[in-house]
């Protein structure tokens, strides 16, 4: 279990959440649990400490959920409680522990429930992102999770993960994201960001600040020579990115070929971003080599 709380503080953390103190471990308290349990609890034949029908210790002394909860709740002055629509139904029991035990009860709030696309609990059964730790995996920023989270509110009814709409909060971030940050989160140079910004994800991110920074070497036919070559006359003058790009196309250029010259791979950011990210000689070094 050290492991899970591990991961949950990793999670909050990752998403910007803060908290006052803790995290607290239930199995650092068990003599609190078990001492609460024994001023109301009876002791059935198998060893447990029974509350009617609700079992507050297991015959091995240890505390079910429902009394460690109500406790804990207590002792370290829980006003509110904000939790998912499936545990509605502990609600009233928890009460009547908790006037049982003469502890004042916090305030129980629950929310719908995030589903997957079969309607059920989001698992990693039912989705291909299922956590916020797939999140962060999958690329998404942190930013564009709480956008999404924000959006949501504290829905009445359940609701299905909407991955798209996710997916576009994401875009929506990088292209907004701030250079310093972008770089940092891409493990890119900060003069890469503004190739980056069309990314979709930060894992598309710094695949093309690879293609960037570490090309995979290419050999292009004799066809691309015209094409390359006016780019070594047009950059070699000044031009910048765009005016290098717009001359290539008025010409007919392939700027296929050229994208393949600079980066190695046909696809990736605009390529006057990239002709902009690369230092003039570089990027007339690598045209060479590619002829």
């Amino acid at each position: 279990m050290h492991g899970a709380c591990e991961a949950i503080v990793a999670d909050l953390e990752w998403l910007g959440v803060a908290w006052n103190e803790g995290p607290a471990r239930q199995s650092e308290r068990l003599e609190r649990h078990r001492e609460a349990a024994r001023t109301i609890g009876i002791e059935d034949g198998e060893g447990a400490l029974r509350f009617g029908t609700l079992t507050l210790l297991r015959a091995d002394g240890t505390p079910t959920y429902h009394l460690a909860s109500v406790v804990d709740d207590n002792d370290f002055e829980i006003t509110h409680v904000v939790r998912g629509a499936d545990h509605r139904s502990n609600t009233e029991l928890q009460l009547a522990l908790g006037h049982a035990l003469g502890l004042e009860p916090p305030q129980y709030a629950h929310h719908g429930l995030l589903l997957g696309e079969d309607g059920k609990k989001l698992s990693k059964r039912n989705s291909p992102v299922a956590t916020i730790a797939d999140l962060r995996a999958a690329g998404i920023p942190a930013a564009a999770v709480r956008a999404y989270l924000e959006e949501l509110g504290e829905p009445v009814h359940d609701v299905h993960l909407d991955l798209p709409r996710i997916r576009r909060l994401a875009i929506d971030t990088i292209a907004s994201m701030p250079d310093d940050e972008l770089a940092a989160l891409a493990e890119a140079p900060v003069e890469l960001t503004q190739a980056l910004r069309g990314a979709r994800d930060l894992v598309e991110a710094r695949q093309m600040a690879t293609a960037i920074l570490e090309p995979k070497p290419i050999r292009l036919p004799e066809e691309a020579r015209p094409t390359l070559e006016r780019f070594v006359e047009l950059r070699a003058s000044g031009l910048d990115g765009k005016e290098v790009v717009r001359e290539l196309k008025a010409v007919g250029g392939d700027l296929k070929a050229l994208r393949l010259a600079l980066t190695g791979v046909e696809r990736g950011p605009e390529l006057w971003t990239v002709i902009a990210a690369l230092p003039r000689d570089e990027a007339l070094r690598r045209v060479s080599a590619a002829l």
